[in-house]
């Protein structure tokens, strides 16, 4: 797929991030496709970067799973599994669980009001069938949290797991439902009464019944 020049660039970030988020972007929406070659001499030419930023990029998405590098012969983009989505979720739902339990001794009334603020925008997503938006917007939802958890170990590997879960949705032009949105109503409440192990089986059951909610649809 030829690679865009319009592009919107990061701000106040060093040259290899610049070309790390915006390649793996442009793999997690598509456009560069599974299996398509990379060439750096190209890469370094679009985003107005030299080899060198490129080339460490490509070694940051290749450690986690982006994309494959063949020394000597080429750099591509991983396929997309038919199983990664089910593989994916479990552990993403386990983590995201977890941070809600640690993030309730630091969550305030200006927390709330902004999950909130971010679900209402959700809904509104999903009733326009902006299925972008929507599943940016749940993606923030759930950052808010993980965030407040104040673990930078769970941040990084979550990191991860989203960018992989975005990436499966895009690929199969999955869409959330309002199940979610009245989910992160529970998930919201729950948090408010500060109940541990009822946001831990709110949390787990909101990302377990997407996916199988999502494989039924698309036969995954």
């Amino acid at each position: 797929m030829p690679i865009p020049i319009n592009h919107s660039k990061p701000v106040r970030v060093s040259a290899k991030e610049s070309a790390y988020l915006q390649l793996q972007q442009w793999i997690i929406d598509g456009t560069l496709q599974p299996e398509e070659k990379l060439v750096d001499t190209e890469l370094a030419q679009a985003l107005s970067l030299s080899r060198t930023p490129i080339r460490e990029a490509l070694q940051l998405l290749e450690v986690q799973g982006f994309v494959e590098m063949f020394p000597g012969k080429a750099t591509r983009v991983t396929t997309i599994k038919k199983d990664d989505l089910k593989d994916l979720l479990p552990p993403l739902a386990v983590l995201q669980a977890l941070s809600a339990e640690l993030a309730i001794p630091n969550l305030d009334d200006h927390i709330f009001s902004l999950l909130e603020e971010i679900n209402q925008r959700f809904i509104e997503a999903i009733d326009s069938q902006n299925g972008f938006s929507a599943l940016k917007i749940d993606q923030e939802f759930h950052q808010i949290i993980v965030d407040a958890a104040h673990n930078p170990y769970i941040h990084s590997i979550l990191s991860s797991l989203q960018s992989h879960v975005r990436r499966q949705f895009f690929h199969h032009s999955l869409m959330l439902t309002k199940n979610s949105y009245d989910e992160h109503v529970e998930i919201i409440k729950t948090l408010k009464e500060k109940d541990p192990e009822k946001v831990t089986q709110l949390m787990k059951s909101n990302w377990i019944r997407s996916v199988e909610e999502l494989s039924a649809e698309k036969s995954l």
